[in-house]
């Protein structure tokens, strides 16, 4: 019977305590991400779009990396957006610089607001550890 892992970078150990959530869980093979956003590890927004989802990502990569996985693991992918149409096309960009393309299902979703004023996006996964193909 698969068991429940808790997946916690040392990075967010700060974000574990003070939120009380885990960043990622893995049962077996499988890893559920938590939603990714656009901190610091001090929990700061980052106030530049653009920079505020490179880090999203680079912050989703950590968590995935802490499970063993990486990108090209990822098999569903959602997003959430505040004010998408505004944003969208600079998200995209980057996206498309550091995700790779064309291998897991992607649901976009456009929110009114996300946890803490400033976030324009998370980023949420669910990846399969050593996956081929």
């Amino acid at each position: 019977m698969p068991t429940r892992e808790p997946i916690i970078p040392a990075s967010m150990q700060t974000l574990v305590a003070r939120a009380g959530y885990l960043p990622a869980v893995k049962v077996g093979q499988t890893v559920h991400c938590a939603g990714q956003v656009g901190r610091t590890t001090e929990l700061a927004v980052i106030a530049d779009p653009e920079q505020q989802f490179v880090a999203a990502w680079d912050n989703l990569r950590i968590v995935l990396a802490e499970a063993g996985c990486r990108f090209e693991d990822v098999v569903d992918l959602t997003t959430y957006h505040v004010d998408m149409a505004r944003h969208l096309p600079v998200f995209r960009a980057v996206k498309d610089r550091l995700f790779p393309r064309g291998l897991c299902a992607w649901t976009c979703i456009g929110v009114a607001e996300l946890a803490q004023p400033g976030l324009l996006v998370e980023i949420k996964c669910v990846a399969v550890q050593g996956l081929v193909g």
